[in-house]
This record gives C-alpha cells, sequence and structure tokens, in this order.
C-alpha cells in the first residue's frame, strides 16, 4: 500500500498535516492520557492518608471510563468529523479536572476522575484516527513514532512536576494544573484542520455505525495487532501503578527523587521511537513487532530470576525495566499502524476499540496489584512478565501457524 497522503484533502491540509505544529499538537493530544495520570503518581501516598481511602481506584475509575467512553466518541467521530468531539471532550475534562481539586473522599475523586476520562479519551483516539485519514500504513508508523517522542515528554515531566508542586504545595495545585492544560489544548484545536471530511463520513445511523465493533472483533487480522498492543499496555501499567509504591514504600526513594526514576523509562521511549522512524523504511511491521515484543518479555523473564535470586534489588528492577519500557514507543507505533491500515474506511470507530483496550487495560493492572499484592515487587514483576509474553505470543504465534499451512 501506498506511504504517501491517502485522502482526497486539499494541498493545504497535507501541508498543514506535515507541519511542526500540526505535529506539536497531536503529540500533546495523544500524551493526555499520561500526563492525567503520570503527574500525580508521586503524590498517590500522601493522598490516600488524606482520602482514607485505595488510591488506586482514581486510575482505575479513570482508564475505565476512558476506555468505555472511547467506544462512544469513535462512530461519532466517523459520523461528524474529528474536530467536534475533540472540542467537547476537553470542556468535559476541564470540569473533571476542578472537580478533582475538591473531592473531599475517594469515591468523589474517583467519580471525578471518570469524568475527566470521558472527556480525555477524545484526545489521543482522535488523534491516531486523524493520522490514519491522511497516512497509509508505513508512513503511518513514521508519523505516529514522531508523535510518540513527542508525547513521551508528558511521563518524563509529569512525576517530576508533580513532585515538585508536592514540596511547594499540594496535591489540589496538580488538578488545578491539568484544569489549565486542558484550556490550553481546547484554544490549540483552533489550529487544526479536519482531517475527516464530509464525503468520507459514514452516512449510516450512529447505531447502525456503532454494529462495527462487532466486524473488528471478528477480525482477526486486526484483533491480534490490537491485543499485542493491549497485552504490553497491561505490563505497562502495571508498572506506572504498582512504582509508587515500589519504589518510595518498598525501597525507600524520596518523591520528588521517583520522578527522575521514572524519566529514565521515557528517554528510551524516545529514543527507540526516533530510531523506528528510520525501521520501518527497511524492515516489516511485523518483523519489528516480533522483535521488540521478544525482547521486552526476555529482559522481563531474566528481572524474575534475578528478583527471586535476590540480586541487585532496585538496581535490578530500574535496569530491566528500563529495557522493557523502551520498547513501548515502537509496539505502540507499529501495532496501531497495522490494524488501522486494514480498515480505513471506519478509522475512528477501530482507533476507539484499540484506545479503549489499550487504556483499558491499566483496570486489569490495578486490579490484578489490588488483589494479588504481597507488599513486595513480586506481583509487579511477575504480571508484567505474564502480560509481555502474551503479547509476544500475539505476533509470533500467528506466523508459526502460517507456515504450518
Amino acid at each position: 500500500m501506498s506511504n504517501t497522503p491517502i485522502s482526497t484533502q486539499s494541498q493545504s491540509n497535507q501541508l498543514h498535516a506535515s507541519s511542526w505544529v500540526f505535529m506539536a499538537i497531536l503529540g500533546a493530544l495523544m500524551a493526555f492520557t499520561s500526563l492525567s495520570t503520570d503527574i500525580y503518581l508521586p503524590a498517590m501516598p500522601q493522598m490516600e492518608i488524606d482520602l482514607q481511602g485505595s488510591v488506586e481506584l482514581t486510575i482505575t475509575g479513570f482508564l475505565g471510563g476512558f476506555a468505555i467512553a472511547q467506544l462512544i466518541w469513535g462512530p461519532i467521530s466517523d459520523r461528524i468529523g474529528r474536530k467536534r468531539p475533540l472540542y467537547l471532550g476537553l470542556v468535559v475534562f476541564v470540569i473533571g479536572s476542578i472537580g478533582c481539586v475538591y473531592s473531599q473522599s475517594i469515591e468523589q475523586i474517583v467519580f471525578w476522575r471518570v469524568i475527566q476520562a470521558i472527556g480525555a479519551c477524545t484526545a489521543p483516539m482522535l488523534a491516531r484516527a486523524m493520522i490514519r485519514d491522511l497516512y497509509a500504513r508505513t508512513q503511518a508508523a513514521k508519523m505516529l513514532s514522531t508523535l510518540t517522542i513527542v508525547m513521551a515528554i508528558a511521563p518524563i515531566a509529569g512525576p517530576l512536576i508533580g513532585g515538585q508542586i508536592l514540596k511547594l504545595s499540594s496535591w489540589h495545585d496538580i488538578f488545578w494544573l491539568l484544569a489549565a492544560i486542558g484550556s490550553l489544548m481546547f484554544i490549540s484545536l483552533f489550529l487544526l484542520p479536519e482531517t475527516h471530511h464530509e464525503e468520507r463520513r459514514q452516512q449510516s445511523s450512529i447505531m447502525t455505525i456503532f454494529q462495527q465493533y462487532g466486524r473488528l472483533l471478528k477480525n482477526w487480522q486486526f484483533m491480534r495487532y490490537t491485543l499485542c498492543v493491549t497485552f504490553f499496555y497491561v505490563a505497562a501499567y502495571t508498572f506506572i501503578v504498582g512504582s509508587p509504591f515500589v519504589y518510595i514504600t518498598y525501597y525507600g526513594i524520596a518523591p520528588q527523587y521517583y520522578g527522575w526514576l521514572f524519566a529514565i523509562n521515557i528517554v528510551g521511549i524516545m529514543g527507540l521511537s526516533f530510531i523506528n522512524r528510520s525501521w520501518v523504511g527497511r524492515y516489516s511491521l511485523d518483523i519489528l513487532l516480533r522483535g521488540t515484543t521478544a525482547f521486552a518479555a526476555i529482559a522481563l523473564v531474566i528481572l524474575c530470576v534475578l528478583f527471586y535470586a535476590g540480586i541487585g534489588g532496585i538496581y535490578s528492577v530500574i535496569l530491566m525495566v528500563f529495557f522493557f519500557f523502551s520498547m513501548n514507543g515502537t509496539v505502540a507505533a507499529n501495532s496501531t499502524a497495522a490494524a488501522l491500515d486494514g480498515v480505513p474506511e471506519i478509522a475512528g470507530s477501530a482507533s476507539a476499540l484499540i484506545g479503549s483496550l489499550q487504556y483499558g487495560s491499566g483496570v486489569i493492572s490495578s486490579l490484578l496489584l489490588a488483589w494479588l499484592s504481597k507488599g513486595t515487587p513480586e506481583t509487579m514483576i511477575l504480571i508484567m512478565t505474564v502480560f509481555t509474553i502474551l503479547s509476544a505470543a500475539m505476533v509470533l504465534i500467528p506466523f508459526k501457524m502460517q507456515k504450518q499451512k
């Protein structure tokens, strides 16, 4: 399939789509989810004390709302375009952020985190759909890799900013900052073109469009790439949810230094995402997915061995998690591009389903950690290892099956 822009957009829109402003805004939109969660990771132990409840539920609620709401916004964007749902979503996000500021209990903040998620989910989902509106398989992977480099700033800056805010104020101001960022993103949307023009929009009723999810779930080529990134994100969110307590509570790392340790992993993502831009021009997406998921799985198996052997302590965790996390950008970009390539006519719905499973996987992570935690890094490490192996299986096993035919 051609790597050039595939839509019939005007030349001005194609030029706009290749500009740094366009890419920067899309990168910021895709970073919305990471920022909304990562920025308050250093505050989680204090929030648990202040709100007197399991603060992991704030992540569970956010990711649950994020996953479900995408399934609604996706088909709507296929019908009415990408920009209008983005405007409305950012308004809802700002309202949810302000609600979090004034929360006095776990139940209240979980509710407002769900509201945040209903709005925030439009950002990364529609950013992916806008890329697919303009570009096909390999070029889309290059563009998504570029966006990954941009969006990686959020997981680096988030915990660092959150840790510094805690030194000067309280966790409430973290959510004021999120409300301000959401407002700025709303203003930035005026600079974006509409990539899904009327002649390409779904003309069927909304209910008919929702039925496309059944078609997608039955499409194995689409689903194996989607499950690849979903399983990988179960492992990633296991670290995101579990690492504050492993690093801060178990190993005694100060909250302000936790942000730096978290940022090391994002530097790895940025580096591999940059390299991935050249890789996708030389190797197929399937080869890259097999190699990166297998490498991540091997790193975590080694971490299991080191942990049970009592070797390395926190240093082995930092090193092997770095190897695992570095693969994140390539796995997410390449699996998403490969999945969307087969269903360009319903890119909004397909992107919604990918995002719903990808980010909804965090619910699985937080629930497993809450149910199985032993107060040591063991549970986090085992969950990460099992699901990374499953991620690799999604792109390894089908090829072996094809060769046997």
